[in-house]
């Protein structure tokens, strides 16, 4: 069993890694005039952010983040509502009790960037 855990997590070094970089990076703001990210540029993407995130109609990225009381997901919605802020790239949230879905685009370009990943990736991270 070990030795199986051991294999899946070398498979998965190269994805895991590759979403930790993306939090390193800085959410560039758009200016518009330039083409959403399409197809295996998607996949690839969305492989390296992992846990949990969706990329959904090649539009948006979608992750619901599940807690144990209203006041652990509204403090979590302030967090991301603080890295909005700090990296200019807001985006949608749904609070509930227990529950917090974030829901991340780049509206100029009315689909995906890869500032979307790069905060998503921060997002993992709070």
């Amino acid at each position: 069993m070990k030795l199986f855990l051991i294999s899946l997590l070398l498979l998965n070094l190269p994805m895991i890694i590759e979403g930790k970089e993306l939090a390193k990076k800085h959410c560039v703001p758009c200016q518009g005039g330039i083409p959403a990210l399409k197809g295996d540029e998607l996949v690839a993407l969305e492989k390296s952010l992992r846990a949990g995130w969706k990329v959904v109609d090649e539009h948006h990225l979608e992750k619901e983040y599940v807690f144990k009381n209203f006041r652990k997901a509204l403090e979590f919605t302030n967090k991301v509502g603080e890295l909005a802020e700090a990296e200019g790239h807001h985006p949608d949230i749904y609070l509930s009790w227990g529950k917090v879905r974030l829901t991340v685009w780049t509206h100029k370009v009315n689909g995906l960037t890869e500032s979307d990943f790069i905060f998503a990736a921060k997002c993992n991270q709070l």
